[in-house]
Protein backbone atom coordinates (compact mmCIF):
# COMPACT_ATOMS: atom_id res chain seq x y z
CA UNK A 1 0.00 0.00 0.00
CA UNK A 2 1.70 3.19 -1.20
CA UNK A 3 -0.03 5.48 1.28
CA UNK A 4 1.07 3.43 4.29
CA UNK A 5 4.65 3.25 3.03
CA UNK A 6 4.74 6.93 2.08
CA UNK A 7 3.76 8.04 5.58
CA UNK A 8 5.65 5.23 7.32
CA UNK A 9 2.54 4.04 9.18
CA UNK A 10 2.60 1.06 11.48
CA UNK A 11 -0.44 -1.12 12.18
CA UNK A 12 -0.96 0.69 15.50
CA UNK A 13 -0.88 4.05 13.71
CA UNK A 14 -3.49 2.91 11.19
CA UNK A 15 -5.77 1.68 13.97
CA UNK A 16 -5.40 4.97 15.83
CA UNK A 17 -6.04 7.07 12.71
CA UNK A 18 -9.19 5.08 11.96
CA UNK A 19 -10.49 5.48 15.50
CA UNK A 20 -9.68 9.22 15.47
CA UNK A 21 -11.44 9.59 12.12
CA UNK A 22 -14.57 7.89 13.51
CA UNK A 23 -14.62 10.15 16.60
CA UNK A 24 -16.96 13.07 16.00
CA UNK A 25 -15.00 15.56 18.07
CA UNK A 26 -11.53 14.78 16.74
CA UNK A 27 -10.81 17.21 13.88
CA UNK A 28 -8.86 16.18 10.82
CA UNK A 29 -6.27 18.77 11.84
CA UNK A 30 -5.49 16.71 14.96
CA UNK A 31 -4.81 13.65 12.80
CA UNK A 32 -2.62 15.74 10.51
CA UNK A 33 -0.72 17.19 13.48
CA UNK A 34 -0.07 13.77 15.00
CA UNK A 35 0.56 11.68 11.87
CA UNK A 36 1.32 14.30 9.13
CA UNK A 37 -1.62 12.89 7.18
CA UNK A 38 -3.84 15.56 5.56
CA UNK A 39 -7.61 15.13 5.33
CA UNK A 40 -7.54 13.91 1.72
CA UNK A 41 -5.07 11.17 2.67
CA UNK A 42 -7.14 10.18 5.71
CA UNK A 43 -10.11 9.73 3.39
CA UNK A 44 -8.02 7.53 1.07
CA UNK A 45 -6.71 5.51 4.02
CA UNK A 46 -10.22 5.00 5.39
CA UNK A 47 -11.45 3.86 1.98
CA UNK A 48 -8.61 1.36 1.61
CA UNK A 49 -9.07 -0.05 5.12
CA UNK A 50 -12.88 -0.30 5.30
CA UNK A 51 -15.63 -2.16 3.52
CA UNK A 52 -17.32 0.10 0.97
CA UNK A 53 -20.63 0.14 2.86
CA UNK A 54 -18.94 1.28 6.09
CA UNK A 55 -16.81 3.83 4.27
CA UNK A 56 -19.93 5.37 2.71
CA UNK A 57 -21.54 5.61 6.16
CA UNK A 58 -18.43 7.28 7.55
CA UNK A 59 -18.17 9.76 4.64
CA UNK A 60 -21.83 10.74 4.95
CA UNK A 61 -21.32 11.22 8.68
CA UNK A 62 -18.21 13.42 8.52
CA UNK A 63 -19.12 15.52 5.48
CA UNK A 64 -21.69 17.53 7.40
CA UNK A 65 -20.01 17.30 10.80
CA UNK A 66 -18.84 20.70 12.04
CA UNK A 67 -16.63 19.22 14.73
CA UNK A 68 -14.45 17.33 12.23
CA UNK A 69 -13.20 20.59 10.71
CA UNK A 70 -11.62 23.15 13.01
CA UNK A 71 -12.66 26.07 10.77
CA UNK A 72 -16.34 25.10 11.03
CA UNK A 73 -16.33 24.69 14.82
CA UNK A 74 -17.85 27.19 17.19
CA UNK A 75 -15.21 29.51 18.62
CA UNK A 76 -15.92 28.26 22.17
CA UNK A 77 -14.85 24.69 21.38
CA UNK A 78 -11.11 24.51 21.75
CA UNK A 79 -10.78 20.79 22.45
CA UNK A 80 -12.82 17.87 23.68
CA UNK A 81 -12.35 16.50 27.15
CA UNK A 82 -14.29 13.53 28.42
CA UNK A 83 -16.09 14.01 31.72
CA UNK A 84 -14.31 10.90 33.03
CA UNK A 85 -10.87 12.03 31.85
CA UNK A 86 -9.81 13.75 35.07
CA UNK A 87 -10.65 10.61 37.03
CA UNK A 88 -8.56 8.23 34.96
CA UNK A 89 -5.11 7.35 36.23
CA UNK A 90 -2.98 4.39 35.27
CA UNK A 91 -5.61 3.24 32.79
CA UNK A 92 -8.09 2.73 35.61
CA UNK A 93 -10.98 4.96 36.57
CA UNK A 94 -10.77 6.09 40.18
CA UNK A 95 -13.66 5.13 42.43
Amino acid sequence: MKLIEQYNLREEDIDRIISMAWEDRTPFEAIEYQFSLPESEVIKLMKSQMHLKNWKKWRARVQGCKTKHRKLRDKGILRFKSKAQKEISGNRISK
